[in-house]
């Protein structure tokens, strides 16, 4: 009975942990697969949303239910202003979007560097955190805190709209036939300047979302980012890069490997189970567990 509660537990957190994963590296995917852009500052995004929900809450008391349409707004409306004011005018231009691809991992370093920084210098690099939905929930033998409850609903609704979003609108297969072939899109009349600005802020929305989620059940930092850059990009290599669906089921088998190879082992074992992954898909097979390799446009 006992050992029966343990894994109905760890499969609980499991599923937690592979909601969120799922989630932070839907936004990063969703960038890569239209713009062809690695955004190592997905991370920091993260931590924006997660600063948002802090500050909302101890200067305004608004709930982070809330936040996370203010933090979804705030990100996304960063997308904007950095595809508008940087990405457009060279993304038009075939040579000046192949460099950009392949300087893309040095730009996203900087704007990295940049908001880590920045935030640190705004509000210190104190750990933060709040208490929101802490009151635990007892069913079926797992006990469940309301937020870690919230994050699950919260990741699994995003994430289930995103592919119900591009298997019946209209603007999804738009979305969809970027992702597979750039080029045919545009001879068959798809705006691909609309879709790569609706994609880049909706994609760091998803990452300001995730940092509210995150803030409820984890203290924050400036410099809490990074891991959630490399979750997300282990996923997205599990997956197969640009392939949605895959990489969703990817962020949950990542965390049920998590989650059970720390219990199996212990805490310090983490990082050792996430490179790890991370550098056998990359040597045993690039194009992901999940998808195919992704054409180059």
């Amino acid at each position: 009975m006992e050992f029966n509660t343990v894994s109905t537990q760890l499969l609980f957190a499991a599923l937690v942990a592979g909601s969120l994963y799922a989630l932070v590296a839907l936004g990063l995917n969703l960038v890569y697969g239209t713009l062809r852009l690695l955004n190592i500052a997905h991370g920091d995004l993260v931590m924006i949303g997660a600063y948002v929900a802090f500050w909302m809450l101890s200067l305004l008391g608004m709930p982070p239910v809330l936040s996370l349409f203010a933090a979804a707004a705030l990100c996304g409306g960063f997308g904007w202003l950095i595809y508008v004011g940087i990405f457009r005018k060279l993304l038009s231009t075939p040579a000046l979007a192949r460099r950009l691809e392949a300087n893309s991992l040095i730009l996203f370093y900087g704007v990295s560097v940049i908001l880590q920084n920045g935030v640190s210098l705004a509000f210190t690099s104190t750990a933060r955190g709040y208490q929101y939905l802490n009151e635990v929930h007892r069913f079926a033998g797992v006990a469940a805190s309301g937020n870690r409850l919230m994050l699950l609903g919260v990741a699994l609704v995003l994430c289930l709209g995103m592919l119900l979003f591009l298997r019946f609108h209209l603007f999804g297969w738009s979305l969809r036939a970027v992702i597979e072939r750039r080029d045919a899109a545009a001879v068959v009349g798809v705006d691909v300047d609309r879709v790569q600005m609706a994609t880049i802020c909706t994609g760091f929305a998803i990452a300001g979302v995730a940092g509210v989620l995150v803030s409820m059940t984890e203290q924050i930092t400036p410099f809490m980012g990074f891991p959630f850059t490399i979750a997300a990009l282990v996923v997205i290599v599990l997956g197969g890069l640009g392939n949605i669906f895959a990489g969703i089921v990817a962020g949950f088998a990542l965390g049920f490997i998590e989650t059970f190879g720390i219990a199996a082992t212990s805490a310090t074992y983490r990082s050792i189970l996430i490179y790890g992954l991370f550098v056998a898909v990359l040597l045993l097979r690039p194009q992901g567990l999940f998808g195919k390799a992704i054409q180059a446009r």
